[in-house]
This record gives structure tokens, C-alpha cells and sequence, in this order.
């Protein structure tokens, strides 16, 4: 059997990672012959649901699964970890604006930055799921510079998929026949779904869904604003389609990607596309199963995706400059 996987994930008792920490267990992601170790943390307060969640863990009886930790110890949870999930954040109080949340998430990633530096394996692969993602992936990695750019990423995969399942909808077609969809930029209402460059069943998206006023005025607003219309109807954010997308992006890593195809996710930018370098942007990407991220090159965007790019872009930008004071040069 092969040598076992630890994975890391914060905020474990929360509702996204109940949903992902058990497809983890299963061996759904690296596969029926890897043995996982997952190593949950959790706030003090939670620590005796986190208790009941490794029972449960315990009584699937999963071949696959080595090991559980459950601590509040980043430390602990973080010693020798290959894979860290960071889903933990506070959620936006009453009243408050993106720029609070961004403040008040800010000390718990450059903690979890320092401690990851320090504590987990030299392979190690950081996933951010937590929001504001982007922003709160640029503090870690500022504050865990000992570990490579290119292993730090946001989420952008939930968007992704919310966007191939939108135009497979529109065209009538399975969501299969969707390819090289793109979300650039930020995991928010800026987000740009490049409906562009996207593909259906080898067609530009655009030949197939010709009807360019829905895609500018319902497509894409309905991806910006698709979280906040499931906390208006269901009461409580997204939880087992946010943990699909964490999951969705680490088998893509694991596996690859399929020739002719790309994926989204949220990395350091070198300066690709014109991003300021350091910025955690949303861009297209493969992946040849190696657990690293190639950014596809060379994408060209009309004037309104010109335009969508720069407002998400210049989001990005003032969010970095609202936690300037917590990110070391």
C-alpha cells in the first residue's frame, strides 16, 4: 500500500467540511490504495462536536482511512500535513462590509501561514476556502513565505462549476459538453465567468448560445450573485458545493486534466495577464496530475471581458491594501 496522505482542514466541525472530510476518508480523492490521515482542527468551543464527528468517522469503517487528529492545536494539526484545507473563517456579521470581514479573518491566516511553514511536510499543497478566499491566501502565503508560491491557491472551482452547469442549462446539452471555462479574478460579485473563450461540445459558447444579451445580463450576474441567493433562500451558505469544489480542485491536481481542457483556480500571480505580481487572482488552468498548476497563456478577451477582468482586478487590489499592515515583505 502506498505511503499514507495527511490532510489538514480547519473549521472542521463547520458544515463545508463535514461534507468534504468525508469523501476524503473514503478514498474518493487519491484513491482506493492511499491511506489518509486527517488531522482536524477546531476552536476550543467546538472541540466536543469535532469528538462526535471522528466517532462518526470511526464508524464508516473506511479502508482508506489511517487515522484521525482532532485539536484545536494548529501545531498538531499542521505537523507533517501534504495537503491543508483552510475552510475555517469567521462568517460577515450583521452590518458589516467586506473590507470588516477581510480585517477580522486577517489574524487567523497569518497564524495559520506561520504554521504551516514551520509544521507541515516540504510537499505540502494549501488549499483557501475560507472567505474572502483570495485575499485571505495572499496573508498565509505572505506569512509562510517558506513555502513556494505556486503551492498556495484560493477556490475559485465552486464558481467554475456553477458557471459550466449555467450554460449546459441554457444550451440543453449535458454539463460534459461544457469545456475551458474560466473564472477570473476574485471568489466574489467581481468575478468574471468567461463565457468567451468557454466551449460547448467543441463549439465557442458563443456559436451555440447566440442569444449575447442573456449571457452578458443573466449568465453572468447569476454566477457573481449565485452564494448569495442560496443564503437568501436556504438561510445558510454554501456547504456540500463549496466542499465539492475543494474536492473538484485537489483531484484535478491529483489526476490531471483532460487534454483540450482547463480548469479555475485562484493563484500568486507571476504577473500573467497583467496582474500585479502577488496577487491571488482567478485564472485558467491545467494541471498533468503532479500536483502543480500550469496557467494557460494567451486567452483574449473582448471589450466586455476587458472590462469585467479590470473591476475584478482592482477589487483584488484594495482588498491587498486594506490588510497591507499584516502582510511581511
Amino acid at each position: 500500500m502506498a505511503q499514507a496522505v495527511r490532510v489538514a482542514v480547519t473549521g472542521a466541525a463547520g458544515r463545508v467540511a463535514n461534507s468534504l472530510i468525508v469523501r476524503i476518508a473514503s478514498g474518493e480523492v487519491f484513491g482506493p490504495d492511499v491511506p489518509v490521515i486527517l488531522q482536524l482542527l477546531e476552536l476550543p468551543v467546538a472541540m466536543k462536536t469535532l469528538e462526535g464527528i471522528l466517532y462518526e468517522l470511526q464508524d464508516c469503517a473506511f479502508p482508506t482511512l489511517q487515522d484521525v487528529i482532532i485539536t484545536d492545536d494548529a501545531n498538531r494539526a499542521f505537523e507533517g500535513c501534504n495537503w491543508a484545507i483552510l475552510v475555517g473563517a469567521a462568517p460577515r456579521g450583521p452590518g458589516e462590509q467586506r473590507s470588516d470581514l477581510i480585517r477580522k479573518n486577517g489574524p487567523i491566516f497569518v497564524e495559520q501561514g506561520r504554521v504551516l511553514a514551520r509544521r507541515a511536510a516540504s510537499d505540502v499543497r494549501i488549499l483557501v476556502v475560507g472567505n474572502p478566499c483570495n485575499t485571505n491566501c495572499l496573508i498565509a502565503w505572505r506569512n509562510g513565505r517558506d513555502i513556494p508560491a505556486e503551492r498556495w491557491h484560493a477556490m475559485t472551482r465552486l464558481d467554475h462549476n456553477r458557471a459550466v452547469y449555467a450554460l449546459a442549462a441554457k444550451a440543453n446539452v449535458p454539463v460534459t459538453a461544457v469545456t475551458c471555462m474560466t473564472i477570473w479574478g476574485n471568489h466574489s460579485n467581481t468575478q468574471y465567468p468567461d463565457f468567451t473563450n468557454a466551449r460547448i461540445n467543441g463549439r465557442p459558447a458563443t456559436e451555440v448560445i447566440t442569444d449575447r444579451q442573456w449571457l452578458e445580463t443573466v449568465f453572468v450576474p447569476q454566477c457573481q450573485e449565485r452564494g448569495k441567493f442560496i443564503i437568501d433562500t436556504t438561510k445558510v451558505s454554501s456547504s456540500f458545493s463549496a466542499a465539492n469544489g475543494a474536492i473538484d480542485h485537489i483531484k484535478s491536481l491529483v489526476r490531471g486534466t483532460p487534454s483540450g481542457d482547463w480548469t479555475s483556480a485562484a493563484l500568486v500571480s507571476r504577473g500573467e495577464y497583467g496582474v500585479p505580481e502577488g496577487i491571488v487572482f482567478g485564472y485558467p488552468v491545467t494541471s498533468r496530475g503532479d500536483g502543480c498548476w500550469q496557467i494557460v497563456e494567451g486567452l483574449k478577451l473582448d471589450e466586455f471581458g476587458q472590462q469585467k477582468f479590470q473591476i475584478t482586478l482592482q477589487e483584488l487590489i484594495k482588498e491587498r491594501d486594506v490588510v497591507q499592515d499584516l502582510l511581511p515583505s
